[in-house]
């Protein structure tokens, strides 16, 4: 599959608000102690209502798109061999049910759940939906980036206008970082106007490709955090690469993901944040 329709997409953004309405949502402020657990570290955490949904979701998917490969976050984070299905996959989605799961275990409605279609290595399909909103953003290559209403009214996306570095806000999770790189980069933040981090790849690209926000520095290249993201903000107007240069792809596993208003500003926040 090379490209996806609008009736496609419109089928899709169904199954992610559905999962969201009948496994997420109704979760939402009840969750209890015993609902929660940890993934990899303490505040690394999964709910019931990540596994219900993903469940869900992939169910759908596999209904509707035979033999379509499902790379779930929640899925992976059990065997971690399925993700090696992507790079080789014809189609593939890839899923985060609730990305900012910190932020719904803990009754705060700054979460999302993102989805990926993926053919041969590239995003034909990014959509990120609010479930307490009830609005999308969406993007296909080459069709731009749009936001769409919970009525359904759709307005095209652009990322923040190209400011001198010291006027630019960003998200840089500094606490995710390696503990030398982390020690470079704390100083530099005071470059920039403000830097902080939302927990949440969904909110964070929301704000960067609404242009509320400039750049974004990531951790680590997870492909449900960033397949969907980075194409909405590529087709909202922005730049996106690895810091060692590299375009970014959905196969990617290591490196950290830059994303800036355009390709002059992503060298000079790189420039800024480490150069010696």
């Amino acid at each position: 599959m090379k490209r996806i329709d609008d009736d496609l997409l419109k089928e899709l953004m169904n199954y992610v608000r559905e999962a969201a309405a009948g496994e997420i949502l109704p979760r939402f402020r009840s969750v209890s102690s015993d609902s929660i657990r940890a993934k990899t570290v303490a505040d690394d955490i999964v709910t019931d209502a990540d596994i219900a949904s993903e469940r869900v979701l992939s169910e759908r998917l596999k209904a509707r798109l035979s033999g379509i490969t499902i790379i779930g976050e929640e899925a992976v984070s059990d065997d971690a061999s399925i993700l090696e299905r992507l790079a080789d996959a014809e189609l593939a989605a890839v899923i985060d049910p609730v990305d900012g799961t910190w932020h719904f275990a803990h009754g705060t409605p700054m979460f999302g759940s993102i989805l990926a279609i993926v053919s041969g290595g590239k995003t034909i399909a990014g959509i990120i939906h609010y479930p307490v909103l009830g609005d999308f953003l969406v993007a296909r290559p080459g069709e731009g980036a749009w936001h769409v209403a919970a009525d359904g009214a759709r307005t095209r996306l652009s990322v923040a206008a190209p400011t001198p570095v010291d006027e630019m806000h960003g998200f840089i999770p500094l606490h995710m970082f390696e503990p030398d790189l982390r020690t470079r980069l704390a100083p530099k933040l005071l470059k920039f106007l403000r830097v902080t981090t939302w927990r949440c790849s969904a909110w964070e690209y929301r704000m960067l490709a609404t242009g509320a926000m400039s750049f974004c520095l990531n951790e680590s290249l997870k492909p449900w955090d960033h397949a969907a993201g980075v194409l909405i903000h590529a087709e909202a107007g922005g730049h996106a690469a690895t810091v060692a240069g590299e375009v970014y792809r959905p196969t990617m596993t290591e490196g950290h993901l830059l994303a800036a208003p355009d390709e002059r500003s992503w060298h000079a926040i790189r420039e800024a944040l480490l150069a010696d």
